[in-house]
Formats: C-alpha cells, sequence, structure tokens
C-alpha cells in the first residue's frame, strides 16, 4: 500500500507595496488601445498592413479573373475539354451540346462536343486532300446527321450514336494520329479550318432537318431514294454526278465460282450453259431486280450477299465463273462525296455542292431549326 506524499507547507508572503503598484499599472496599460496606434513612432506600420491586405487580395482575386471569362453557364460549353486515352483535348470551338459515341472496340463512350465529333467524322469519312469546298459540305452532312439522330432518338438510355458504317465513321484523336501520321497536324489543320467556317450549319427541309446520305462514288447518277430504301423522300432524288467517273473508285471487278453465288444467295443453280438471267434497272441504271435461275432478288439483296460495291453491275459467265462489274461505290442516294470535291475542284462552293445532291433544301443554324435540343 502505498502512503501518501507529504506535501511541505510555505508560508504566504506579504507582497510589497511597490509590486502591487505596478501590477495595476500593467493592468491599465493592457486595457488601452496599443501604443502604436496612437504613438508617432509606430506610423510607418500602417502602409505596411494596407500592403499586406492589397496583396491577400490580389493573390485570392486575379485567378478568378483569370477563369471567369473560359467558363460558359451552360450547354457542352462547359464542357470545353474531352478526356481520353489521349489525355485533355481542347473542343473545337464552342458547341451547344455533346455527342456520347459507342465505340465498337471498346465498349466504352466518349463524350464529345459538336464541333469535335463533326470534324474527327469528316477526317473518318473524307479525303483531308479533298477540296475545301468539299470539305465544308461534308461537315454539313456530318452535323445534320447527328442533329437528326438526337432529335429522333427514342431510348435515352444508350449512347447517342455509333461509330461504325451503321450511323458515321468516327475516330478519336489517338486514332486519327495513327492513320494520318506525320501529316496528321497538317490534315486536321485544314478539316478543322473547313468545320469552323460551317460552325453550327445545317440542312433542313421545311424547317426540318434532312436526313443527308453521302456515299462514296456515283456511276454518273444519284438514285431516288424509293429505289433503294422504301421511302420516297423529296429531297433525295436522282440527279447527275458525272465528276466521278475518273476517280479510284470508280469501277471494281469481282469474280466468284458459281458455287459460291449459290450459297451467298442461299439457292440451287443450274449449271454454267444452262443459267439464265435477267436484270432490271432503275432511272440511274443502277439494278433494281435480278432474275437469275428462276429466282428473283433486287439488286440491294445482291449486292449485300456478294460485298459489291454498288447496285450498279453487269454479270458475264465464264469458265464456271461469274464476273460481276460494278460502277460507283456505295448505296447511291444523297451526296457522293467524289462527285462533291469534283464541284469543288469546278469552283463551286459548299452551298451549291449540297443544294446540288439535296434537293430543295436550305442552311439553317442548330439554335434556330432546333431550339429545344440545344436547351436541354
Amino acid at each position: 500500500m502505498k502512503k501518501k506524499p507529504i506535501i511541505p507547507k510555505t508560508l504566504k508572503k506579504k507582497r510589497p507595496k511597490s509590486l502591487a503598484k505596478r501590477d495595476k499599472l500593467q493592468l491599465l496599460q493592457k486595457n488601452k488601445k496599443p501604443l502604436w496606434l496612437s504613438k508617432a513612432s509606430g506610423r510607418w506600420k500602417i502602409p505596411v498592413l494596407l500592403f499586406l491586405t492589397s496583396l491577400l487580395m490580389v493573390i485570392l482575386i486575379l485567378p478568378t479573373a483569370v477563369v471567369l471569362p473560359f467558363m460558359s453557364s451552360g450547354g457542352a460549353e462547359g464542357k470545353a475539354v474531352e478526356r481520353s486515352a489521349a489525355g485533355v483535348e481542347v473542343a473545337l470551338g464552342e458547341s451547344p451540346f455533346s455527342v456520347e459515341v459507342a465505340r465498337a472496340s471498346t465498349d466504352e463512350v466518349e463524350d464529345v462536343p459538336l464541333e469535335t465529333y463533326v470534324s474527327r467524322v469528316v477526317a473518318s469519312e473524307t479525303p483531308a486532300e479533298f477540296d475545301m469546298e468539299a470539305l465544308k459540305a461534308q461537315a454539313l452532312a456530318a452535323r445534320t446527321y447527328i442533329v437528326n439522330r438526337l432529335l429522333h432518338q427514342d431510348n435515352s438510355d444508350k449512347p447517342d450514336v455509333t461509330d461504325t458504317t451503321s450511323d458515321q465513321v468516327y475516330h478519336n484523336e489517338e486514332e486519327l494520329r495513327k492513320t494520318m501520321g506525320s501529316d496528321y497536324n497538317k490534315e486536321m489543320k485544314k478539316i478543322k479550318k473547313a468545320v469552323a467556317a460551317t460552325k453550327g450549319e445545317i440542312l433542313t427541309y421545311k424547317d426540318q432537318p434532312i436526313t443527308p446520305a453521302y456515299f462514296s462514288t456515283s456511276n454518273g447518277y444519284t438514285e431516288n431514294s424509293e429505289d433503294y430504301w422504301k421511302n420516297e423522300v423529296p429531297y433525295l432524288r436522282s440527279v447527275k454526278s458525272p465528276w466521278d467517273k475518273d476517280t479510284p473508285k470508280f469501277l471494281d471487278q469481282q469474280i466468284f465460282t458459281l458455287r459460291e453465288v449459290e450459297k451467298q444467295l442461299k439457292t440451287d443453280l443450274p449449271d454454267i450453259k444452262n443459267l439464265t438471267m435477267e436484270i432490271a434497272r432503275t432511272d440511274s441504271n443502277r439494278v433494281s431486280q435480278l432474275n437469275i435461275g428462276g429466282k428473283t432478288y433486287t439488286g440491294r439483296d445482291v449486292r449485300e450477299a456478294l460485298g459489291l460495291r454498288s447496285t450498279d453491275f453487269t454479270i458475264e459467265k465464264k469458265n464456271n465463273h461469274l464476273i460481276f462489274t460494278t460502277k460507283g461505290y456505295g448505296h447511291g442516294i444523297g451526296m457522293s462525296q467524289y462527285g462533291a470535291n469534283g464541284m469543288a475542284k469546278e469552283g463551286k462552293t459548299y452551298k451549291e455542292i449540297v443544294q446540288h445532291y439535296y434537293q430543295g433544301i436550305d442552311i439553317s443554324t442548330v439554335n434556330d431549326a432546333v431550339p429545344t435540343l440545344v436547351a436541354k
């Protein structure tokens, strides 16, 4: 058991009167205002305090003043950067909204400002060496396509668009750098200039965004929409396009054995000597129907089954083989890309190009034509 410590008693001393007076004097001084505010000798401290206060305000306010001009009150302007595998990238100008792109190769979704999306579609769909006016026309078609798609989208839970030919081909910066190589900066500068020159412009018919179908190369004419698709569209009419004939993709030839054709068309055909074929054509000279071996197919069915470049084809029988020769590349509806480039080389403007391939259309702006889309 521990013993309690013994604490020695201390004697209480009386405080001297002189000390008591000194304590009172110190107490009075503590209750006074600081001497440097009232003494002349402390006046130099006032400017120092004001200087330090001003410096602190500059440090706090200046960064805000620099940042505010680059901020936006709403829309995709507030999403001025895109984060991707390539890092942070500044958007091409201001965009009224962004586009969600489903990437087929990664199953990821990229959120891209509208004008940046348009520039990358143009870079993915069109040769950069095309004339500037042709690139502008392509920019209008690409921008109109995505605006029309967003305007009529059914399921908001899904991404806005894919990156394949089922919508529009899209490659991001990292992918474009790989495909363009050392020409990337030069080619993208040209494409972005074309996109910026048409910023916000779309194609409309009776004040509504159109379906701006486009394809690579015609056979000399474009196709009426109902001759390839089911519906007749008033602005997708067959027009002359003679500029395509001397382009790289105008002619093509593919050779199949009789058995390969049977397999792809899912039918039985007689031997080559007894094989009969009858072809009916549209006004643009494309195949509307092919009767082969007693069975009838549309030109589109044959093209898709055999992977032909277009529905303008002829068939030649030779040594148990069928030789398909095609003119043009693509479905043939709307704007021919190589035709547009041919028009541009002749001095036509992008407005003249789109008004040739899309009959009776107007050029409007996103803000005017679809304000509800911009407001989302």
